[in-house]
Parts: structure tokens; sequence; C-alpha cells
């Protein structure tokens, strides 16, 4: 995955709180799965002895502290500039990233007759407090649905190939951003609602799998969209093997291989199976239509 060197990084919607404490956010507002829809936040108690119900306003983990960059929204603003130094810097890479899915959805929901509501994305270390409670770097990237936001701590890329098994690499990681985003559509259209119950036929399944098709969807796409502020694509290459590490991440995350590999069977699914997540990434992007990514039909 390669980026217009050219191109000029939008920060305002990332926030580096790594190394820092994000306050407090008021609970409220819709909540899916325990209050946060993420890639791992059901299973997460199997997998990293996580209590879930740390998901939700009356949590008590403290909020981030502990080791990190001290990296701040200042110093990415500064570091990150241009497209070049998205093809450099993982954080960067992220910021482009972002910029380039948002872009996509308010295209989208723009010649559909609707306003686009921007959903910024907070990088954090150990501990974060969100509107859907408090959580930690444990549970992987998830979207909170109470305040519109996106958080992600990077160390879950690290464990994405040493826990997981995923090949990782760039584009692995814009698909798992692509997916969270995926969460923010459902929550703007009033999908994210049906997101309940476990099992291959629950609501909270197909909720994940829609996810993947729309991060598909994104990527079908990805290279065409134009950035607002040059009109030209911020994305200018995408290759066979990043869409095969995207399969891959999105296989490395199926509740068949999670939850086999760290208890021994799979009950209850929350997730999807690794073959059914890449059917659907598959299906959004060979198709490159929200359309086709109804997983409630």
């Amino acid at each position: 995955m390669e980026f217009d060197e050219n191109a000029s990084l939008d920060t305002s919607e990332v926030q580096d709180n790594r190394g820092g404490a994000l306050g407090g956010i008021p609970g409220g507002g819709k909540t899916v799965g325990g209050g946060v829809v993420g890639l791992l936040v059901v299973v997460a108690s199997v997998i990293f002895g996580v209590d879930p119900g740390l998901f939700s306003s009356g949590g008590t983990t403290a909020p981030g502290t502990g080791s990190g960059s001290g990296a701040s929204a200042a110093d990415l603003a500064a570091d990150c500039r241009t497209g070049a130094d998205a093809n450099s810097k993982e954080e960067c890479r992220i910021v482009a990233v972002v910029d380039s899915v948002q872009a996509y959805w308010k295209q989208m929901e723009t010649a559909a007759g609707k306003s686009y509501e921007q959903a910024p994305t907070y990088l954090f270390t150990s501990s974060v407090n969100t509107g859907c409670g408090n959580a930690t770097s444990d549970v992987g990237p998830f979207y909170c649905s109470a305040d519109d936001k996106v958080y992600l701590g990077l160390g879950f890329f690290d464990d994405l190939r040493s826990k997981f098994g995923a090949k990782g690499g760039p584009f692995a990681e814009a698909y798992v951003i692509a997916h969270e985003y995926g969460h923010h559509i459902q929550d703007l259209s009033g999908t994210i609602s049906r997101g309940s119950g476990q099992g291959r036929n629950s609501g909270s399944v197909k909720l994940e799998l829609q996810a993947d098709c729309y991060a598909g969807v994104w990527a079908h796409h990805a290279t065409t969209t134009p950035d607002p502020k040059s009109g030209k694509p911020l994305i200018t290459k995408l290759t066979q093997d990043d869409i095969n590490r995207g399969l891959d991440a999105a296989a490395a995350v199926g509740d068949d291989r999670i939850q086999e590999r760290y208890q021994g069977k799979v009950t209850p699914e929350t997730h999807g199976p690794a073959k059914q997540r890449q059917q659907w990434f598959s299906t959004g992007y060979t198709s490159g239509s929200v359309a086709r990514c109804d997983t409630f039909r």
C-alpha cells in the first residue's frame, strides 16, 4: 500500500494520547456488545483475562497511564504532514488511512443526500475512558457508539502477528481500521442496534461480518477516492499482496481461530468464523457495493 507522497495529511481526526490520560466521557448513548463494538470485545476474557463487564459506564479501570511514547496531538501534526510521512511512519499511516476511509464514506453519504458525521480516532497506550466506559488496550481496537469514536492501541498490530498468527503489514492494519469505521456507518444508519446475541446466526455476528464487508468496499474504492484537499486519491497503490494480507488478518481474528487457540472449542460465536470473515471482506472488495453487504438478509 502506497500513499501519494505530495498529499497533505489531515491530523485533526486523530488524537494521540499514547503515554497520557484521556479524560472521562459521560456515559450514555447507543451501546452494543456491552458498550463497545470491536474485533475482540466479547472474547477478550478468553484471550487476555479481561472482564467484558468493564465495557459499561460502571467500569473501574484507571485511565491511560503506564508507559508510552509521550506523544501528543501536536507531535502528530508536526510529524505527519504528507503522504511521504505515511509511507515511512506507522502513526502517520494510521492518519492517512483514517483520512482515506472517512473521505470515502463522506463521499458516499453526500451522494445519497445524507450528512456524514466525522468519527475521530484516539490512539492510546494502556487504558482509556470512553463514552462506553473504561477499556484497556488488551481488547484491541474498538468503536464506541456512545461517543462516536474509534479507539486504537497500536500494540494490537504486534499482537495480530505474535498472538494471532497473522502476516501483518500496512494493509492488515488498514483493514482493522476500516472495519471499525464500518461500525460507525452502522451507527449512522441505525443498523448497530441489531447487533445482539451470540452464535453463528446472531445479530452480533452479522454486524461484525457487515463491518468486514464495508472494509472491503472501502478497499475497492481506496485508490480512486479523491482526497478533499487535493482532489486526488490519497492511496495510489494497492497490490494483491496487500489484499491477501487483509484477508489473512480477517481470518486471524475469526472466532474459530481465536477460540480454538485459547479455549480449545468454538462456543459461542460473536464475530464470525475465519472463512466467513474472509468471504464478506471479499464480497465488499470485489463488488465495491454497499448494497451487497446486507448480512442480515
